[in-house]
């Protein structure tokens, strides 16, 4: 939000500097981002009395003149046509530099002396027309009292100092001079002021409204709505100040009757609308939804297409604007509008904020209307702009405004607790200061006698629309007493004894895995949200469920990742660029998938996703070269279910859901599927300039967590008497899986197994079959098992194994 300081003091009588203000308002909650200096370019520049004039002796379009600065009379040569003897203007001294740029020199035109320049508006970076030079006599009151020397600043009475402050969502207050004017009185204790509306010389005497039916279909889209109108004006340029005014708050002028909807709109925060009345139908305005698939076309002149949950402005023919977002083309104000309809209401913010982003629609107006605007206000605010457009457009008003208020504003009653007000803040909150703080708030405090603990019951005025309980009072009472002057200290922490009852929150369960993938040496990586429809394609991804981003920060992040390894591919490509060939990559995140049964219509799950890549050792360690493989990635799994004290996984051959992997491999928990890993394409990882394998795996972190919170740790005693091991290899044939060979020694082994794992895969050359070497652990808990009836155990294995697959022992 951009505030003038020199419009903030017609609200406020505050005299110190921009910086002291911009720190005030920090320590109040709103930041101060940048004090801007839009017009400091003219800093330097003197106001110049032309005190003769005459014609260029050899030149008909040159005037030359001499023109008092001040501290001495400068012959400036000047090729405006309406230059004359006696003007005021702003003079651009040798040596000076315009905002444009342009360095003024010594120059001879025609064999005449210029010491300087005479400049126009466009020069002085004051407007974007070229019409002669800035004459101040006729641009401002030519009892002004200019005088040679005068810095242009000054004369022109500019907006020298603008504040950006930044505005919390829950402020839609402080989104107006008004509301941070209010700020300021709050900050150093002064008095706030609200201009009286002049209605001298004014004509109200317009019967434009008479006869204009108004009709607001239900008060839960618009509370208020009124409207006023302003017969016979002149579609013109505004005055200078107005135009000035609104350009150093970074607004474009553009006529006299739609700058003043945008001047109130900065000023008190109330954003208003003009049609021209001449273009309404059927003497009828209707406020109501849209129909479904219904078209209107914006000021912006694209066409739009509405649905029944946007709120429109009608005529008794057809929809003239979309409320709180844009007007209608087809009732625009243009230069030959003679009557205009000013428009003030208060609409759903709800229905205003689905409506501007559905449509991709932001606005000034949209933007306050979904935060909340001040019912009190309207009808000043409509008051103020219909007084000021019949007099810049020299026309006449309506005797009165046509009202429809289905639902007047009610601000809630609040109980506040002194006590509880104390215990959150942490200091004493005497009933003076509490007292006080509420009346400069606007609040009205009353004490509740029958409550023996001393409390208030305290009203928000109609501007705070952010004040609804308790809490929020309690933040204000800290705000005036000041946040940097509350002690600190350290705050006790009491924790319960009987936790092992209670859910582990989700975000700890997260935070679980995440130490635990660090704590083996996996490096975390944090990937934008936001992937390519290039990528996605490249994965062989279907374009159903992906969900398109309509304002892409860029065109290789323009929809939202439905899968991790996009991003874990692109950090992939990013370290083996950098050199960094070794990888052990983790990210816990979330994909997103078009859902039309949830509520967002995006069912979001949270996975984590694994990435392996490069040798299995460190080249620092003297171990043979050997690069990470699908025992690696499988390793990690098992290791993570133990952690979790969840069942041994199952792993099982997918099928073509996953195509970006070759070998892709199901993981599972009895007959919950879980997960994938997989080896990633050789395509694909060449895109990423990989020359090794890449191995990646996806689990489903929700569903893990689901499952971790049914699951019960047991005590389980030590061992006491040794284990026995047996190795046993089997040569199977190319296709049978190890999880089938495990499934058949389990089921054929008594309860002393107490492990099983693969020490050795062979693949001998030229023949079409594997060896597999497994190591059985047997182990009894209640004596030491004798050699004969280890290999009795394995025996029964080896035969079991014989007779129901294609294998050898």
């Amino acid at each position: 939000m951009l505030i003038s300081l020199n419009w903030l003091r017609e609200f406020v009588p505050y005299a110190g500097s921009a910086e002291e203000l911009g720190v005030a308002l920090t320590m109040l909650g709103l930041e101060l981002e940048e004090i801007k200096r839009p017009f400091a370019g003219l800093e330097d520049l003197p106001v110049g009395e032309v005190v003769e004039c005459g014609r260029h002796p050899d030149s008909d379009h040159l005037s030359v003149c001499r023109v008092d600065v001040g501290s001495e009379v400068l012959d400036i040569v000047c090729g405006a046509p309406n230059v004359a003897k006696g003007q005021y203007v702003v003079v651009a001294p040798v040596g000076s530099v315009l905002p444009g740029g342009l360095a003024i020199k010594k120059a001879k035109l025609r064999g005449q002396p210029s010491n300087g320049m005479i400049c126009s508006e466009r020069e002085l970076g004051l407007s974007d027309e070229h019409g002669g030079i800035m004459v101040l006599q006729e641009l401002l009151a030519p009892s002004a009292g200019f005088r040679p020397g005068q810095p242009a600043l000054e004369a022109l009475k500019l907006d020298a100092e603008v504040l950006d402050i930044g505005i919390t969502p829950n402020r839609g207050d402080c989104l107006s001079i008004l509301g941070l004017a209010r700020e300021t009185a709050l900050a150093f204790d002064l008095p706030l002021s609200l201009p009286a509306l002049d209605y001298d010389g004014a004509d109200c005497s317009g019967r434009a409204l008479d006869g204009l039916k108004l009709t607001v279909q239900s008060a839960g889209i618009c509370p208020l709505y009124q409207l006023r109108c302003i017969e016979n004006v002149r579609v013109a340029r505004s005055p200078a100040p107005l135009r000035w005014r609104l350009r150093a708050v970074g607004q474009r002028a553009i006529s006299n009757l739609v700058d003043v909807t945008n001047y109130i709109m900065l000023e008190l925060g109330q954003p208003l609308h003009s049609f021209d009345l001449h273009k309404i139908r059927g003497g009828e305005v209707r406020v109501a939804p849209a129909s479904d698939r219904e078209t209107i076309t914006t000021l912006d002149g694209q066409e739009r297409i509405l649905t029944g949950q946007d709120i429109t402005i009608r005529d008794a023919e057809r929809a003239i604007g979309l409320a709180g977002v844009m007007g209608g083309a087809n009732s625009d104000i243009d230069d030959k509008s003679s009557a205009v309809m000013l428009e003030g209401a208060i609409f759903n913010p709800s229905c205003i904020r689905k409506t501007a982003r559905r449509l991709n629609l932001p606005s000034e107006a949209a933007y306050r209307f979904e935060r909340g605007v001040d019912q009190g206000m309207t009808g000043y605010a409509l008051e103020k702009a219909a007084l000021m457009i019949a007099r810049l457009g020299h026309g006449r008003m309506s005797a009165s405004a046509l009202t429809s208020e289905l639902a007047p504003w009610q601000s809630p009653v609040i109980p506040l607790r002194r006590r509880r007000a104390e215990a959150l803040v942490g200091v004493p909150m005497r009933t003076e200061f509490c007292v006080s703080a509420f009346g400069k708030l606007g609040c009205k405090i009353r004490e509740n006698a029958a409550c023996a603990e001393e409390s208030w019951s305290v009203t928000p005025p109609s501007y705070r629309r952010d004040l609804e309980r308790e809490a929020d009072l309690i933040e204000e009472l800290a705000r005036v007493y000041g946040f940097d002057n509350l002690p600190e200290t350290v705050p006790q922490v009491s924790r319960p004894m009987d936790l092992a009852g209670q859910a582990e929150p989700k975000h700890k369960f997260f935070s679980r895995v995440k130490n635990w993938a660090s704590g083996l040496g996996l490096n975390e990586v944090i990937n934008y949200s936001f992937v390519g429809h290039r990528e996605l394609d490249l994965l062989g991804l279907p374009q159903e469920g992906r969900i398109s981003i309509m304002n892409p920060l860029a065109d290789e992040m323009d929809v939202l990742r439905p899968a991790l390894l996009p991003g874990l591919l692109n950090s992939l490509k990013h370290n083996l660029a950098q050199g960094n060939t070794g990888l052990r990559l983790f990210e816990v995140a979330t994909h997103f998938l078009a859902d039309p049964e949830s509520e967002t219509t995006v069912r979001e799950t949270v996975f984590l996703g694994l990435l392996l890549h490069g040798e299995r050792y460190s080249s620092s360690w003297p171990h043979q070269a050997e690069d990470i493989n699908y025992l690696d990635l499988k390793g990690l799994i098992e290791q993570l279910m133990a952690k979790l004290h969840l069942a041994a996984p199952r792993f099982s051959s997918s099928g073509s859901a996953f195509p970006w992997l070759a070998p892709c491999v199901d993981i599972f928990l009895d007959t919950l599927c879980i997960g994938h890993l997989g080896r990633v394409k050789e395509n694909i990882a060449g895109a990423c300039h990989a020359r090794r394998a890449v191995w990646t795996a996806e689990l489903n972190l929700d569903t893990l967590y689901t499952l971790q919170q049914t699951a019960r740790i047991t005590f389980k005693a030590l061992p006491v008497f040794p284990p026995v091991r047996r190795d046993i290899t089997i040569m199977a044939p190319f296709g049978l899986q190890a999880e089938t060979l495990l499934e058949v020694i389990r089921k054929n082994s008594p309860d002393t197994l107490e492990n099983i794992l693969m020490v050795d895969l062979f693949q001998p050359e030229n023949k079409s079959e594997q060896n597999f070497t497994f190591r059985l652990t047997y182990r009894d808990a209640t004596r030491t098992l004798l050699d004969a009836e280890a290999d009795q155990y394995r025996d029964k294995a080896a035969a079991a194994l014989t007779r129901e697959l294609p294998v050898r022992i």
